[in-house]
């Protein structure tokens, strides 16, 4: 098991590789990216330079941060364009999706999941699942920009009630709805946990 840090130096952050509909969602994007190099805490995500991958990436790059891209090869010409790859402070190919996956989950001290699509969905359901299983207990976080992850709330919710997760204290992702609040909250979460408290100032899914 992977035991809390006393200091995040680096986050993982899963997005949309597209911006999305609303506005808002680029917008968090930077606010994030902004936050994060201005704690400095290092950049770690899949590698993209478009959507909102590459709004948060771009955000801590211009603040003076680091960002860590890590990519599957067969992604490279999909997701990023060749001349913002090389503006990345570490630029990783990988051979294929699961090692990607892997290597970003070293590489990172903490989870926060923006807006996005299936992939990004499925990103955090295997790092909740990893948490569920007692595999590490790295702080998570969904930006709830907009009520976007609410439909997701409720079936949490709904699979609970039924009584089909287990060991949900395990389980404790926060849930924040202003990105300007994500790096403050996952540093006070990570001082509780330190401490034997709950962080009671988030509501969690």
């Amino acid at each position: 098991m992977t035991t809390p840090q006393t200091r995040i130096t680096s986050i993982c952050v899963y997005c949309g590789s597209q911006p999305g509909n609303d506005p808002a969602y680029r917008q968090a994007a930077r606010t994030l990216g902004k936050t994060m190099a201005e704690n400095g805490i290092d950049l770690v995500y899949g590698g993209g330079t478009k959507g909102l991958m590459g709004a948060v990436a771009d955000a801590v790059l211009a603040n003076g941060g680091k960002a860590i891209g890590i990519i599957p090869e067969f992604l490279m010409d999909k997701e990023a364009s060749e001349q913002d790859l090389g503006q990345l402070t570490e630029l990783h190919i990988t051979r294929d999706m699961h090692e990607r996956k892997h290597m970003m989950f070293e590489r990172s001290d903490a989870f926060v999941t923006l807006p996005g699509g299936i992939g990004t969905l499925e990103e955090i359901i295997e790092i909740m699942t990893w948490a569920q299983l007692g595999r590490h207990t790295k702080p998570m976080v969904f930006a709830n920009i907009g009520g976007f992850w609410d439909p997701l709330s409720a079936l949490i919710g709904h699979m609970s009630s039924q009584g089909f997760i287990h060991t949900a204290h395990l389980v404790r992702p926060l849930v924040i709805d202003r990105a300007e609040d994500i790096v403050p909250a996952i540093q006070s979460a990570t001082t509780a946990s330190d401490n034997g408290e709950d962080p009671a100032v988030i509501a969690k899914l």
